[in-house]
C-alpha cells in the first residue's frame, strides 16, 4: 500500500483554549489524540499566555471565527469524537454548542472552569450557558470536583458524596457523567454514571506535583477511545489508565507545576 492509498487513523478534534507552555489545553489535546493512535484536529477558541507558574492572562477569539474553523473542519474531514475545553464566554458556549447539537459523533466536554493553578478560565455569567446548552450535548461529561460545585452547588467532602455530585451533573443532560475524585483524600476515585449504570475507577497515587494538563488529557484520551470504538466504559477505563501512566511521568518544567509526559508508553529506557 502506497502512502497516499493509506487509510485514516480515526479523527478526534479539540475545541479549546491554547496553553502556550503546551502542558494543558489545545496542545496537550493533540499530544494525547497522537499517543493514542488518532489524528488530532483543533478549533482555537481562546489563547492564553500561560506557563509553569500560571496564567497571565487570556483572550478570546470572535464567535465567528470560531464557528468558521468548526464549520472548515466538519464540512470537509468530519470527526469521529469531539472534545471540547476551555470556552470562557457565553458567546463562545452557545456557538459551540448550537454545532454539537448537530453532530452523531460521540462528545466529550471537559467543563473547563479554572486552571490548575487557579486562574478563571471562564467567565461567571457563561455558566448558565454551559448547563442549559453545552452539557445537553455531551456523551461524556469530565468535572472535578471543584466544576461540580460551580454547576450545581453539591460539594463533596469524601468519596461517599460521588454519587450525589453524579445524579446532580446527569440531571442536566449528559448522558454520562465521570466525577474526577483525585483531589480527595486517599486512594484517587472517578465515578461515572449514566442514570442508572455505576462504575468506579480506582488508581495508585503517585507523588508527582508535576501533574498540569491532567484534565485536558484524560478528557482526549476519552474522545481518543471513543473514537477508536470503544464503549464509554471501557474508553475511560483505559484512558484512566493512560492519565495515570502520564501522571507517573510527568516531568519539571519551569519554576512551577510541570505537565504530565502524553509520551510515557513510547519513550526508551
Amino acid at each position: 500500500m502506497t502512502r497516499n492509498q493509506a487509510q485514516a487513523p480515526p479523527l478526534v478534534l479539540t475545541v479549546a483554549g491554547s496553553d502556550s507552555g503546551g502542558g494543558a489545553g489545545i496542545q496537550a489535546d493533540l499530544k494525547t489524540m497522537l499517543a493514542l493512535g488518532a489524528h488530532g484536529m483543533s478549533v482555537i477558541a481562546a489563547v492564553t499566555a500561560q506557563n509553569s507558574l500560571g496564567v497571565q492572562g487570556y483572550w478570546e477569539l470572535p464567535p465567528e471565527a470560531v464557528r468558521a474553523q468548526l464549520d472548515s473542519v466538519l464540512s470537509d474531514i468530519g470527526a469521529d469524537a469531539i472534545k471540547t475545553g476551555m470556552l470562557a464566554s457565553t458567546a463562545l458556549v452557545e456557538t459551540v454548542a448550537a454545532v454539537l447539537a448537530e453532530v452523531t459523533v460521540p462528545v466529550v466536554v471537559d467543563p473547563v472552569g479554572v486552571s490548575k493553578h487557579g486562574d478563571t478560565l471562564l467567565a461567571p455569567e457563561a455558566l448558565d450557558a454551559v448547563r442549559s446548552v453545552l452539557l445537553p450535548t455531551a456523551t461524556v461529561v469530565t468535572p472535578n470536583l471543584w466544576e461540580v460545585d460551580q454547576l450545581t452547588g453539591v460539594k463533596v467532602v469524601d468519596e461517599s458524596g460521588l454519587r450525589e455530585a453524579a445524579e446532580a451533573v446527569k440531571a442536566l443532560g449528559p448522558r454520562w457523567v465521570l466525577i474526577k475524585g483525585g483531589h480527595l483524600p486517599g486512594e484517587p476515585a472517578d465515578l461515572l454514571f449514566d442514570g442508572e449504570r455505576e462504575y468506579r475507577f480506582t488508581a495508585a497515587r503517585h507523588d508527582n506535583r508535576h501533574t498540569h494538563g491532567t484534565g485536558c488529557t484524560l478528557a482526549s484520551a476519552i474522545a481518543s477511545y471513543l473514537a477508536l470504538g470503544e464503549d464509554v466504559p471501557a474508553a475511560v477505563g483505559k484512558a484512566k489508565e493512560y492519565v495515570t501512566g502520564a501522571i507517573a511521568a510527568g516531568f519539571p518544567l519551569g519554576a512551577g507545576i510541570g505537565p504530565v509526559d502524553h509520551f510515557w508508553r513510547h519513550r526508551t529506557s
